[in-house]
């Protein structure tokens, strides 16, 4: 695929190599919470007067061989609508791609028309996209969704409800990130900032035949 991933390991693993990938436990330096980034990083920015809001992610990607994922994430959330998303059980979901998102984070914006490109093209029963904006109301929210014409289903996630659905199996994401889950709904890959379209069909395809 040539992609120059860079793989990061936890504390006491070791990557070991599985055919073209390596097998490796995210560990990232900018946690997805409430405030969307950690507040040293926020206040490094605001010393060098960047004004931007948020901590871009490195372009890093995991992905996690099937025999090395763990617990499975199910999560319910209020869409922009006020219904509620409720995730399939796992065996049930196929692959489904959670990006973690927020309006005034520059390359949540960046992102957005590749995520609903690859979105459009892989779109099927058995491959699920939602969004999961960390921050905005849902005027705001929709207000983004709206511009950069967004379709697939999107929640609010202000009280931090799926993001601690995630807490357990990849504590610390970059905003955005994007995790790509397989029919059991553990974690196959993460893509960590922009997510590249030809890299995020090639995850989602890997996690789909697995």
């Amino acid at each position: 695929m040539g992609v120059n991933a860079s793989w990061k390991l936890s504390a006491g693993m070791r990557a070991a190599r599985v055919g073209h990938t390596f097998v490796a436990v995210l560990v990232v330096g900018c946690t997805v919470g409430l405030s969307g980034c950690t507040n040293d990083a926020l206040a490094q920015q605001y010393r060098e007067g960047s004004g931007k809001n948020y901590v871009a992610g490195d372009g890093s990607i995991t992905e996690i061989a099937p025999g090395n994922r763990t617990g499975s994430i199910t999560f319910t959330a209020p869409q922009l609508d006020g219904t509620n998303y409720v995730s399939a059980p796992a065996g049930e979901a196929g692959v489904t791609v959670v990006n973690f998102w927020y309006v005034s984070c520059a390359p949540c914006r960046a992102e957005a028309a590749d995520l609903e490109s690859v979105y459009e093209q892989t779109s099927s029963p058995t491959v699920h996209f939602v969004g999961v904006n960390i921050r905005d109301e849902a005027e705001t929210a929709q207000a983004f969704l709206t511009t950069y014409q967004v379709t697939y289903p999107t929640v609010l996630d202000t009280n931090g409800a799926v993001q601690i659905a995630f807490a357990g199996q990849a504590a610390k994401l970059y905003t955005p990130s994007t995790a790509i889950l397989d029919g059991d709904n553990r974690i196959s890959a993460i893509i960590s900032g922009h997510a590249d379209p030809g890299i995020l069909k090639s995850l989602i395809d890997s996690a789909n035949s697995k």
